[in-house]
């Protein structure tokens, strides 16, 4: 591994990098805060990709690419002499500091339960007028839903056994049900909205990650998919003109590679 003298002065040719780019390249230099918004999205996106597929590799390509975006950022808020790299970096250390006072003053916190707990509440103290005011409005549904379960939890409005939170999930489910037999479309949806916000609930309780997990299945469906298409395709055959008991012969069979 570089040593910190060899790290800092790899950060500072990547700053000597973006001076030189956004000087002289005609891309880079027509680039704006509000045009560089969807691409980080979709850099954080690939390197959300490389850490599922525990690509260490990739990972460490994605985050080169979150990192550009970043030290991006602070060049142009330097340009419009809002803040610059320095500020980013001491801003965060700052607030890292601050939301620490067990590390950093003579706060007691000796589990993480109790480390979150505090975070909230100095986020409160800090002029936050809800605990859940720092969730994003844009996140996806179901990362937001996880959000929003762990910031409330961190108050202490919580269920307390994974039992409580599966019966929970039960009634929603006989709920939806008896909407779905009614054929009240609106309803219906505000139903299965429950269901899956309780389901996500079940799967914090039992120390499982929603968003990884329901990405895994995709994941998993693709591949086993693909698969039939390939072994259709083997044997010159189209999916359309292929009944649902053929094409689940290769689907079993899928199985037995993508598990």
């Amino acid at each position: 591994m570089n040593s910190r003298k060899e790290q800092l002065a790899a950060f500072n040719r990547l700053l000597d990098i973006m001076d030189d780019l956004r000087e002289k390249c005609p891309w880079d230099k027509k680039q704006t805060l509000e045009s560089l918004r969807h691409l980080t999205i979709e850099e954080t996106y690939e390197l959300a990709d490389a850490i599922l597929d525990n690509d260490l590799q990739e990972i460490k390509k994605e985050l080169g690419d979150v990192l550009l975006h970043i030290v991006f950022y602070a060049k142009i808020g330097s340009e419009q002499k809002a803040f610059d790299i320095a500020d980013v970096a001491n801003s965060i250390s700052d607030k890292l500091i601050h939301r620490h006072p067990h590390i950093y003053s003579d706060v007691v916190a000796d589990t993480e339960e109790e480390v979150k707990r505090n975070w909230e509440q100095l986020k409160l103290k800090e002029g936050n007028t809800s605990v859940l005011e720092g969730v994003p409005k844009s996140l996806p549904a179901v990362v937001k839903a996880s959000r929003i379960q762990e910031k409330v939890k961190g108050v202490g409005f919580d269920w307390e056994h994974p039992e409580q939170v599966w019966e929970k999930v039960q009634e929603e489910l006989t709920e939806l049900n008896e909407e779905v037999k009614a054929g009240n479309k609106e309803e219906t949806e505000k139903e299965f909205g429950d269901v899956l916000f309780s389901m996500i609930n079940y799967a914090r309780f039992i120390g499982v990650n929603p968003e990884n997990a329901l990405e895994k299945t995709n994941k998993k469906f693709i591949n086993r998919f693909q698969f039939l298409e390939q072994e259709a395709k083997k044997e010159g055959k189209e999916l359309a003109d292929m009944s649902l008991t053929e094409m689940d012969v290769y689907w079993e069979k899928s199985k037995e590679f993508y598990k």
